[in-house]
């Protein structure tokens, strides 16, 4: 990782940076929906048919970038397409100490090409490496998700998150939403990433008992694909559980404040060596390895805090899952 020194967060007023991002992302959410309706994307392959880039994409980064540059000309800028453009082969992290805007102009592209409502523009912040203040826009369903730390996580500026506040049972997985996405990766073998999503998701939704203990009778599994609206959905309380790997730092930035600053954590999607009885450590925003789960109130049924019942969930759901093979430079 790139090293700078350490910043001060409180010379930074989060709720006038998280007001900027909410009316930017609702401004470029209207140059999504204008392009919806010409229907002449311009689609663009980079690594593969489900890999696709569109003109709206690169607009819509063009004009987020511009107003940041304006009103925050300090600030460092990452957004998926010029960094695609540059680090096409490397990859490497970029995110360091300094004051840092990291953007998903368009996510679910694939969506946004078929129509399917499930897109939207994701605007994160972030100081000293860690998420502090997020947008995310869904404007084909006109919902805005948006957080900044110790501010608390909101749909549409006016409802607080979680929108219910339930423990998580004692039996869970069983009986939870699971969301995950089938990823960029297509190739088959059984030793590929698909391969291993696939059969993770399988023990996820097998009945109690069955695949060798492995089953989970989760109530369902969901893909979105959109890995910023998954984590809007286990901050709303919709998903209780979001594994995933594959996706950057610009797909989960502005989710991971809004999933913490309504009550979720978020972890590693590998099992650590042990993990029965090792401490749970939190995800790293570049890792491409994540685990969610949503917020929730004590179990008094189960004499848990609602921490110890998300741990809980995170080491059953590690029971189940297969160890991914993603790798970053400079994480």
């Amino acid at each position: 990782m790139l090293q700078s020194d350490t910043v001060n967060i409180d010379d930074f007023d989060l709720k006038q940076i998280h007001d900027f991002a909410v009316d930017l992302a609702r401004q470029a959410g209207q140059i999504l929906i204008n392009d919806s309706l010409t229907r002449n994307h311009n689609i663009q392959l980079k690594k593969n048919a489900v890999d696709i880039v569109t003109e709206t994409d690169l607009k819509i980064e063009n004009f987020i970038k511009l107003n940041i540059q304006k009103s925050y000309p300090d600030h460092k800028f990452i957004g998926e397409e010029s960094y695609s453009t540059k680090n096409a082969n490397e990859k490497t992290y970029l995110v360091d100490n300094s004051p840092t805007w990291i953007v998903d102009p368009l996510d679910g592209t694939v969506n946004f090409v078929h129509l399917f409502p499930m897109t939207c523009i994701s605007i994160g912040f972030t100081i000293n490496g860690k998420a502090v203040a997020g947008a995310i826009f869904a404007p084909f369903i006109n919902q805005m998700y948006s957080a900044h730390k110790n501010g608390g996580a909101w749909l549409n500026e006016t409802t607080k998150l979680p929108l219910q506040q339930t423990p998580i049972s004692i039996d869970a997985p069983k009986g939870c939403i699971f969301s995950c996405e089938w990823g960029k990766q297509r190739g088959y073998t059984e030793n590929s990433n698909l391969y291993k999503k696939v059969n993770s998701f399988i023990n996820m939704a097998a009945e109690i008992g069955g695949r060798d203990g492995k089953g989970g009778m989760v109530h369902g599994v969901r893909s979105l694909g959109s890995a910023s609206l998954d984590l809007c959905f286990v901050a709303t309380g919709a998903f209780d559980i979001w594994w995933e790997a594959g996706c950057w730092e610009w797909d989960v930035c502005a989710g991971f404040i809004i999933v913490e600053e309504a009550g979720g954590i978020i972890t590693t999607a590998n099992p650590p060596t042990d993990y029965e009885n090792v401490g749970i450590p939190p995800a790293q925003l570049g890792s491409r390895l994540y685990l969610a789960i949503r917020g929730c109130t004590d179990n008094t049924d189960a004499k848990e805090t609602s921490k110890q019942s998300q741990e809980r969930v995170i080491r059953q759901v590690w029971k189940r899952v297969d160890h991914l093979d993603y790798t970053r430079p400079g994480v």
